[in-house]
């Protein structure tokens, strides 16, 4: 055929075109007939078959497009058209036999193997049928009556919906004989499938660029033609015809071996062999390039051959090569392993939906891995033995845990839900462990006498490290929730939950918190700089925030905080007045306002004293001692308001009227009332090796000076000294054993023991010595309170709340001048909730007490509702 006209090419073995077309194609001169139809369109059919077999030098681009032109001008576009589907359908059933069929496996059908599901939907290829066997299939479908595409078809089953429930697919088959994947190994497989992929490529692509070259000769007919007959474009025509001549072939299973290439591929790298992923992508690619056939529906419209046949047949093989991945793994690896594997997993699929899948698989892959590695496993992966939830908490396997996390959040609900559930327990479990093992210990001492163990005894170091355990288990929860959790809001609520269960089942734990606190603000606190210590508050405020009764804490505060300040044992006052504004942030002004009034009668009681001190010195009348007085408010210290009796030494009594006289003189109308039981003394005391000092408390001093006159082989009686004294028993019995008892025995006690009884004997003992020049002679106290003692602080602590409840109902009833019953419980619980609990019966015992003392009033009719009495 000869070309006329100047041409340039248009790409390597591309149509010459004259000159440079630019802007709209124009249609060529209208020439008469001078060509038969019949012969234009054999002249076409020709260029067809050269451009086919890409043999396209020759070839006149203007000539060819005359000859279409003329046709479709001529009304015989129908010829046209006709004649280039069935030029193009004979060629792809030539390249069918060329290329794909001879890329099959040997064994034909029987040779797919048996780990991957098929769409039923395909063809079998009737040669096929005749000469291999026909694979096995699942439900009803007649080996011998292939299932295939119809046009009018507007449902074509498949396997997605199947998938997506986790059923077997409703419209797929089970391909290849027992021993057919068995027979060939991976390599071979791979090949085999490799094999195929390629030449599907190849015919692919030929098909593509014939058809493009195609579409630029026909451009008159796409636009002219096409749009008035109704029929599909050049273009279009292509893809379908390549769907159903070489994917859909009746002729040749291509699409069956076409689809079991591709499984066979993918499931090959999941067993982590190589495979090449650009045919697997460009096959894919392919298939989404397809449409399935939908008679009236616009192809935009159209669900792609990948998405209504490949994938559901992808999904439920994955689906089955997942569930069974996950019963071995779990048979044969421990949690952390199988996380492992299916953290990878996810990671993998991704990729491949990255590479050579759809964006639309993604999705529905997710939900396989989920429910087959995940969900359904859930609670088996959370209790292995040896290797579950509670191994890696207890083990402290952060990177475990993140992905323990990681992993059920994929599970919306189910989950988090379930691993939260686990961590519960766990926190349940060791906090029990923690409680058992201080508290029996603690409440077996406190049931004794009232003369407890002091604050150094084993009872009160259990005590402080029940304190440090929670610390230690909360500070590791709080690594764990911000390292693996990524401080997830639901997580952290949970792990609260159970902190402040497990703690408020130990009905002493704001005794022991408090406890805690003063050993960590007491002066002399060795091994902790003040930066350790200022964390280790920050730290207790944390359990402190999940303690029920925090007016019993601050009863017990009160008392600790009132005898560092009253034996100067306190570290600093910035340190003291730091954690209250701690306490302040939690609880509010009023839960600190007593305890801020201590430490500022502490200052002022400074002041005072220092006051005093220059009043001695102008008016020139010195003091046999140095004294010092803390002027304590009775309504802010834990004092009794009964003064407990003490004689004291003609040279105490004349120090003591001096500081009442100054005091009255600056303060005129005020009472002191003096608490020896509260004070303390520096006192030298010489003994026949050395001076010491010894730093005792006022009623130690008390004793220590009846031994002055005495002689040193005389000895007092007990009877003697309380009588002289004037002490209450259970004071002089703790200050004599803290003087004679304790580790620094000042005075020796006849019959020797640990107990003071009313027959004893005691002298002063000239020989003792010690290597410190200062000693402190510390009196025997409770470290923990007794049985006794608790009941009693239980019964003030009850009292207490019972006014706190009536003034917080009378508080709310005059605001609101009336209020439901219910409403009127809820908002007291509400208001009191930062101090303690109430339980809503209490509640109701008070407002009847208040209403019995006319401050409410019932109103008539209506027993519900509360009136305030002003």
């Amino acid at each position: 055929m000869s070309a006329s006209g100047s041409t340039s090419a248009s790409g390597a073995g591309g149509l010459r075109r004259p000159g440079t077309m630019r802007g709209k194609l124009k249609a060529p001169k209208r020439y008469g007939l001078d060509v038969a139809p019949a012969e234009m369109w054999s002249r076409l059919a020709n260029a067809i078959g050269q451009i086919q077999g890409h043999n396209v030098s020759s070839l006149s681009y203007e000539e060819h497009y005359r000859y279409a032109y003329n046709l479709v001008l001529f009304k015989e576009g129908s010829m046209l058209y006709d004649g280039v589907r069935r030029q193009v359908e004979a060629h792809l059933n030539k390249q069918c036999v060329d290329y794909l069929v001879p890329a099959f496996p040997p064994g034909g059908l029987a040779s797919l193997p048996s780990d991957i599901v098929l769409p039923r939907n395909l063809p079998t290829g009737a040669a096929s049928a005749s000469t291999s066997k026909q694979p096995n299939l699942k439900g009803k479908g007649k080996a011998n009556e292939p299932i295939v595409l119809s046009d009018d078809d507007d449902e074509p089953r498949s396997a997605a919906r199947a998938t997506v429930s986790g059923s077997e697919p409703a419209s797929s088959m089970a391909v290849g004989s027992a021993s057919g994947g068995d027979r060939t190994d991976a390599a071979s497989r791979s090949q085999s499938a490799e094999r195929l992929l390629k030449a599907m490529k190849q015919v692919w692509d030929d098909h593509c660029a014939c058809m493009g070259k195609l579409r630029d000769v026909l451009k008159y007919v796409d636009r002219v033609y096409v749009p008035e007959n109704n029929v599909l474009p050049i273009w279009d025509l292509g893809l379908e015809l390549f769907r159903d001549t070489v994917i859909l072939s009746k002729k040749h299973p291509i699409g069956m071996h076409l689809f079991s290439a591709l499984l066979t591929q993918i499931q090959l790298e999941r067993q982590g062999q190589l495979i090449n992923r650009s045919s697997v992508k460009a096959n894919t690619d392919m298939l989404a390039s397809l449409t399935q056939p939908r008679p009236g529906v616009p192809i935009a419209g159209r669900p792609t051959v990948y998405k209504h046949t490949f994938e559901p047949a992808f999904l439920a093989t994955s689906a089955e090569f997942y569930k069974n991945e996950a019963a071995r793994l779990l048979d044969s690896s421990d949690a952390r392993a199988y996380l492992r594997h299916a953290e990878k997993r996810f990671i993998e699929e991704e990729g491949r939906v990255a590479v050579f899948l759809a964006a639309t698989t993604d999705a529905e892959l997710r939900q396989i891995l989920e429910r087959h590695l995940l969900s359904t496993h859930l609670k088996t992966i959370l209790e292995m033995p040896g290797s579950g939830l509670h191994n890696m908490l207890e083990n402290h396997l952060k990177d475990d845990l993140r992905r323990l996390y990681k992993l059920f959040s994929r599970i919306k609900g189910d989950g988090p839900q379930q691993l939260k559930a686990g961590l519960k327990s766990f926190i349940t479990k060791k906090g029990a462990d923690i409680n058992a093992g201080v508290v029996a210990v603690t409440q077996g001492a406190a049931s004794g006498t009232a003369a407890a163990a002091p604050a150094s005894s084993p009872q009160a170091t259990l005590a402080l490290r029940w304190v440090e355990d929670v610390l230690a288990f909360k500070t590791k929860f709080d690594d764990i929730l911000r390292t693996s959790f990524d401080d997830d809001k639901g997580v952290e609520a949970v792990l609260n939950e159970a902190f402040e269960s497990f703690i408020n089942v130990n009905n002493r734990a704001p005794e022991f918190i408090s406890l805690f606190i003063d050993e960590n603000l007491k002066k002399g606190l060795k091994g902790k700089t003040e930066e350790e210590v200022e964390d280790t508050l920050n730290r207790t405020i944390v359990v402190f925030r999940f303690l029920h009764e925090k007016d019993v804490f601050e009863r017990y505060y009160k008392a600790h905080l009132s005898k560092r300040l009253l034996q100067n044992r306190s570290v600093s006052d910035d340190a003291e007045r730091g954690m209250m504004a701690k306490l302040k942030i939690e609880c509010g002004h009023q839960y600190v306002q007593k305890l801020q009034g201590m430490l500022n009668d502490v200052k002022v009681s400074e002041e005072t004293g220092n006051a005093f001190s220059e009043h001695l010195r102008k008016t020139n009348r010195p003091m046999p001692f140095d004294l010092s007085v803390s002027v304590l408010t009775s309504t802010y210290w834990p004092i009794s308001g009964q003064v407990q009796p003490c004689t004291m030494s003609p040279a105490m009594l004349s120090a003591r009227q001096a500081y009442e006289n100054f005091y009255q003189s600056r303060h005129s109308g005020r009472v002191l009332s003096w608490h020896p039981n509260l004070g303390s003394a520096d006192v030298r005391v010489q003994f026949k090796s050395r001076r010491h000092e010894l730093n005792v408390s006022t009623y130690a001093l008390v004793v220590l000076s009846l031994f002055e006159s005495t002689g040193s082989e005389e000895s007092l009686s007990y009877s003697t000294i309380k009588g002289e004294t004037g002490m209450p028993e259970n004071d002089l019995k703790r200050t004599l054993q803290s003087l004679a008892c304790a580790k620094y025995k000042i005075l020796l006690k006849e019959p020797k023991g640990r107990d003071v009884g009313e027959g004893d004997r005691f002298t002063f003992n000239e020989g003792f010595s010690c290597p410190l020049a200062r000693i402190k002679i510390a009196t025997i106290a409770a470290g923990l309170e007794s049985d006794a003692e608790r009941r009693e602080t239980v019964e003030k602590i009850e009292e207490e709340r019972k006014l706190a409840v009536e003034a917080c109902v009378v508080r709310v009833m005059k605001d609101r001048k009336t209020s439901t019953h219910n409403d009127l419980v809820n908002e007291v619980i509400r208001q009191l909730g930062s101090r303690f609990q109430p339980l809503p019966a209490m509640v109701k015992k008070r407002i009847e007490s208040l209403i019995d003392r006319e401050y409410l009033e019932r109103r008539e009719g209506e027993r519900g509702v509360y009136d305030y009495v002003a």
